[in-house]
């Protein structure tokens, strides 16, 4: 069976759309707002129409494992803990630096050979109890764009703040402010990948810039926990004019939201870049420190960016979490997250 009408069997009932008449629906998973006709896929290439319903991603995963938390990367939400990450196929964008474009690009790229991608039928109670089994305290949504399988995640998370368990998403930020509403009930944490401030950039990926930006602002405005990865691309997104603008509008939101500056490596369709190098990512973290973001972490380097794997005061500047890589070295910041040199609490998700 071809992998894509495997997954159009493994699916679920959508909820966020709308009917435009004659079985034609809009979608409003994300900023696309793809309109179906029936028997239509969106630009996803998982959510379609089916005799007038909305059919969308549920009950597999293409990927599942448990990380450390600061793998996806988040640094404050909450550290040192371990996530069980799950993922499916599919993407809205179209990135040509995708370091996941094995599963999020297999549904539109023909040069990828599907038969080496595994798809494994589970249901959203068994992935609760392996996340309990193995120590998790959280559970993520991650590896392809888990917008566009949205509804399969709140069934998830559903359960998991049940169990205890918190919740979050790592994501592009594409998205419509109904599925960020949808979403918001059962997520705790969003990672969001800015790749650009440049909406042409984000034009040549297939989507638009300004709907991420509103989608970081509106997050954290509903009080999600929220950080930001920037994979610093050399030639695309490396000025200092770009980093700048990334800092003050990340900074214009709040001082307090973690910025993390990473190292892209040559992939997928964009193999004519140089590797970052640590002085690129030195160069973009003392951009957002001059700015004035309280949290700047450089990721992907682990050893070779001195500091800035590590958590500072904001206020006395003394060191409280040591890391190297996605590995806590030492912890001193307090289990309701203080300093516990001047009594400073730090922003972040931390019991």
């Amino acid at each position: 069976m071809q992998l894509e009408n495997r997954l159009d069997q493994l699916t679920i009932p959508g909820v966020l759309f709308e009917k435009e008449g004659d079985n034609t629906l809009r979608c409003l998973a994300c900023a696309h707002r793809c309109k179906l006709i029936e028997g239509r896929h969106g630009i996803c290439g998982v959510r379609f129409n089916e005799d007038g319903l909305l059919k969308t991603p549920g009950g597999y995963v293409a990927g599942l494992q448990v990380d450390p938390i600061e793998k996806k990367p988040f640094s404050h939400f909450p550290p040192g803990s371990q996530v069980l990450t799950f993922g499916m196929l599919g993407c809205n964008l179209r990135c040509s630096f995708c370091q996941n474009w094995e599963t999020s690009q297999v549904l539109r790229d023909e040069d990828i050979d599907s038969k080496w991608i595994g798809v494994r039928e589970i249901n959203a109670e068994r992935m609760v109890q392996v996340a309990l089994q193995n120590g998790a305290g959280s559970i993520a949504s991650s590896y392809n764009e888990p917008f566009i399988s949205i509804e399969w995640a709140v069934s998830v998370f559903t359960l998991a703040k049940q169990a205890g368990l918190k919740t979050a998403f790592v994501s592009n930020g594409f998205a419509t402010p109904q599925s960020l509403a949808y979403l918001r009930p059962v997520l705790d944490g969003l990672k969001v990948d800015l790749k650009s401030m440049s909406d042409a950039r984000y034009r040549q990926m297939g989507g638009r810039l300004q709907p991420v930006l509103d989608t970081i602002r509106s997050a954290k405005e509903a009080g999600l926990w929220v950080e930001i990865v920037t994979l610093v691309i050399p030639g695309f997104n490396d000025s200092n004019e770009e980093l700048w603008e990334t800092s003050r509008f990340i900074k214009e939101i709040s001082a307090d939201i973690p910025w993390h500056v990473t190292a892209y490596h040559p992939d997928y369709k964009m193999l004519d870049a140089p590797a970052t190098p640590a002085s690129t990512l030195q160069r973009a973290a003392e951009i957002g420190q001059e700015a004035g973001l309280n949290y700047v972490y450089a990721g992907n380097l682990p050893g070779r960016v001195g500091s800035l794997e590590d958590t500072y005061c904001p206020k006395c500047a003394k060191p409280l979490i040591k890391r190297r890589g996605f590995w806590i070295l030492e912890k001193l910041v307090t289990s309701d997250g203080a300093c516990p040199h001047c009594g400073t609490k730090l922003a972040g998700v931390w019991n």
